[in-house]
Order: structure tokens, then sequence, then C-alpha cells
């Protein structure tokens, strides 16, 4: 199996504190795989050190993007390899939604050189693919927190990458445009394209081909996510807070009471 990202001994510190605790992990080539777990697993920490986006002082242990060091690939070519989407990213409020979404061409494009025909056309259908081309001429400020997402999803999108990293990458999107990046993943890595995704929403990261889960800065399981270990390591993760059910030929994870609560007493 190929390896499209792979880690060895990866530490993070983030202040005084680590958060990675000598992690290995290797991420198949054109696959989906989704990190879960419980808040502060040092999920996005684990993402940001993937992308080469943690202090050089602040991290340990090597990366390697497409058998290729991370450390010593130049930062043109790790950027067309390797697109980013992280938590909460800004752009500047002004600039149209189309600019926006031809910034991810940047990696493509000489100093100062004007879009060329392939930029233009990568952008329009990253704009395409994530329905915002219809306002392609509004600026990122007029946007609502699920238009701004989809819009610097299509920047992602545009970059072209063989490797996509996103960390949340369905905040402010409903539930109609979830199954919407859904189906956008799954014709990606159909297409050849390797996605890495932090996911909060269980049942849609049970989607993907593996599974990362994560806890205390350390992995504790990876693997299939139709596994029934997969399935015992998530529930256990979330301290059998959840069940991972089969429904209509799909997993879902389920709230689980631990205690259930007595049924409520008649009033007398």
């Amino acid at each position: 199996m190929k390896i499209a990202l792979q880690a060895r001994g990866l530490t993070a510190r983030l202040g005084q504190a680590e958060v990675l605790h000598g992690i290995d992990l290797a991420l198949p080539r054109g696959r989906w795989t989704s990190v879960v777990g419980p808040n502060g697993a040092g999920k996005s920490t684990l993402l940001k050190a993937l992308a080469g986006l943690l202090p050089r002082d602040h991290h340990g242990g090597s990366v390697h993007l497409l058998g290729q060091s991370l450390a010593d690939l130049p930062a043109r070519q790790r950027a067309r390899q390797m697109a980013w989407l992280g938590q909460n990213e800004g752009s500047a409020e002004d600039l149209s939604v189309y600019d926006v979404a031809m910034l991810g061409r940047l990696p493509h494009q000489a100093w100062l050189a004007a879009p060329n025909a392939a930029d233009h056309a990568a952008v329009q259908q990253a704009l395409r693919d994530t329905q915002a081309w219809a306002w392609r001429d509004r600026v990122l400020g007029q946007l609502s927190g699920g238009e701004r997402q989809r819009v610097l999803l299509a920047r992602v999108l545009a970059v072209q990458a063989p490797v996509l990293l996103m960390d949340e990458p369905l905040a402010n999107l409903d539930p109609p445009h979830q199954a919407d990046w859904l189906e956008l993943v799954r014709r990606l890595v159909a297409g050849g394209t390797t996605v890495v995704s932090v996911l909060h929403e269980i049942s849609v990261a049970l989607h993907a081909d593996e599974l990362v889960v994560m806890a205390g800065g350390r992995i504790t399981h990876q693997g299939l996510c139709g596994d029934a270990a997969t399935h015992r390591a998530l529930e256990a993760v979330f301290d059998q807070r959840i069940r991972v059910h089969r429904v209509q030929d799909q997993w879902l994870a389920l709230p689980h009471l631990v205690s259930p609560m007595s049924p409520l007493s008649s009033p007398t």
C-alpha cells in the first residue's frame, strides 16, 4: 500500500505542555481518513503537525509527504502537493468570492503573474463543486458562516493538490451541505486524492475509509470504519457515551446513556 503521509515519533508542545506523545502514523494514498476523539485529544495539533504548520521548536519527530521529508520540501512544492483548511480561517473581508478561491492557485503561479486559463478553470470548478459559483462576485464579508466555509473549501479545492488536510470542514454547514461535502470527498477520493479530516460529527466520520481514534495526545486505534474493533475503540474513547449502529447500510454513532434516568413520576 502506498503511503501519502507518514509520521515517526511525532511530538508537539503548546506552551510548556506536550500535547502529542511520540506518534507513529501512516495514512494511505487515495483514501479518506478521519481523525476523531474527545475534546483535547490532540486532533487539530496532529493535523497541523502533518501539514508542517507548527513552529520548528515546538515539535519533534519526522513527517514524510508522498515519500519525501516534509522538512526538506521547498514551500512552493509543498503547497502544490498538500492543501490545508483550518478551523476559523480568515481571509480579507473585502475580497470577492472569486478572488478568495483564486488564492488557492498561488502555488502554481509565477511571482506577480496574472492567472492563466488553467487557473480560471480550476477556480470555476471549485466554486461550482461547493455551490458558490452563483455569488462569485460578492465580497467575503457579506456571507453567512456556512457560505463563507464553502468559499474557503473552494479555495482548498482550487489548489488541486493530491493531499487535502481539513480541520472541522463541516463547521457552520447545515445538514444538506454536510451531505454535499461528503459526496464531494467521495468523488475526490475516487479520483485518487488523499483526504484527511478532523471531524466532531462522528456519524459523518464513519463514512470514511479509515478512522484514527485519539485520546490524550496518542493514537488509541487506527482501522477500517466498518470493523467491529474500530467501533469498540470509538465507543471506549468516548467513555461508552456513544454506540455505533448499522442503520440502512450506514454506520451511525448515537448517544448512549450510561445511567438511564428514571421515568418521571406521575403527579399525585
